[in-house]
């Protein structure tokens, strides 16, 4: 199968995904809608729980459909376009983010540092391959940069509590997500044109684990973390994790992986995302909302993005470096 799948031309894989992945969604959408009807025409006491569960279902299949095309409009438009892409969406979340976190004027140099510096230098570090300058730029000179550029507000009040609000959100909005499309320019060899399938590989891999682990979780009791999050429990998590291994194992002949190493990458992906998602669910917590938007708008106007994509801005950079020091 994996001999199979790797003499396929790219235009020939692409479409097998294409016409696979989308089905797959349709198939759950026609699904979800069919159920809901059903549904509807129950007068039963639990009426109320499965409105809740439709519309948890209405979100994952709605966060399937986003991943699935960033893909495809990753693949479509290229390399640079797909950085492009990407660079506008840590903008989004970024905004999200830094909007549910309280700022004071003093804070407003630190923010411009932060979007219109430090977030297209580090795209524009991947789009010129620096990936060694990449990886720490963020870490080490901006989080030094920061709180320096901050002190010159000469406003002292709450001082590293913002800093850290802010250094966190670039961390994970922009540094974890810029390793996505850092992935279309790895060079691996008789692997040329196909970097896309990367991108794929690990944002199916991620939502099957999340949607597996959100599914399975139903009917458990004593979550892990009760107070952040009903729906983390170690049995759905194990479950989570091997369906994204084993699809992991299934998309292998994509890759230039043979199965075992990309059952390997797929649950360090996997292990990486549901703790990220994890976190940020804690973090929405400290802020005393359930969602980065409200009643399905976000405050700034993007739909919630940052709850589409927070396993990703987690899974990406432990991704990205376990291939590139694994394989390259």
């Amino acid at each position: 199968m994996g001999s199979f799948l790797r003499n396929l031309t790219p235009e020939q894989q692409v479409s097998l995904l294409f016409v696979g992945v989308f089905g797959l969604l349709v198939l759950a959408n026609v699904a979800g809608v069919l159920m809901s009807l059903r549904e509807r025409r129950s007068d039963s006491a639990e009426e109320a729980s499965r409105e809740l569960r439709r519309r948890d279902n209405q979100a994952l299949l709605r966060t399937s459909w986003m991943m699935a095309l960033v893909f495809w409009i990753g693949w479509a438009l290229g390399d640079g376009a797909g950085i492009v892409l990407f660079g506008l969406i840590s903008f989004f979340v970024l905004r999200e983010f830094i909007s549910l976190s309280p700022t004071r004027r003093s804070d407003h140099r630190s923010l411009v540092l932060a979007f219109f510096l430090v977030l297209p230098l580090q795209y524009a570090l991947v789009w010129t391959r620096h990936f060694d300058l990449f990886t720490f730029f963020i870490p080490v000179y901006v989080f030094l940069a920061i709180p320096a550029v901050s002190a010159l507000g000469n406003d002292p009040q709450r001082f590293l509590e913002r800093n850290a609000k802010l250094q966190w959100g670039i961390m994970v909005c922009v540094y974890g997500l810029s390793h996505v499309p850092a992935l279309l320019l790895l060079d691996f060899p008789r692997f040329a044109d196909r970097q896309a399938f990367l991108v794929f590989f690990l944002v199916l891999v991620v939502q099957t684990c999340m949607l597996v682990q959100h599914l399975m979780a139903r009917g458990l009791r004593r979550p892990v973390a009760p107070a952040i999050s009903a729906s983390f429990h170690w049995r759905s998590w194990a479950w989570g994790l091997l369906a994204g291994g084993l699809l992991g194992v299934l998309l292998s002949g994509f890759t230039p992986f043979k199965p075992l190493p990309a059952l390997a990458l797929a649950l360090v992906a996997c292990v990486a995302g549901s703790f990220g998602h994890l976190v940020m669910k804690a973090i929405k917590r400290d802020r005393g909302v359930t969602h980065w938007g409200s009643a399905g708008r976000s405050v700034t106007g993007a739909s919630g993005l940052l709850d589409r994509v927070d396993a990703l801005c987690f899974a990406a950079p432990v991704f990205f470096h376990s291939v590139r020091w694994t394989f390259l």
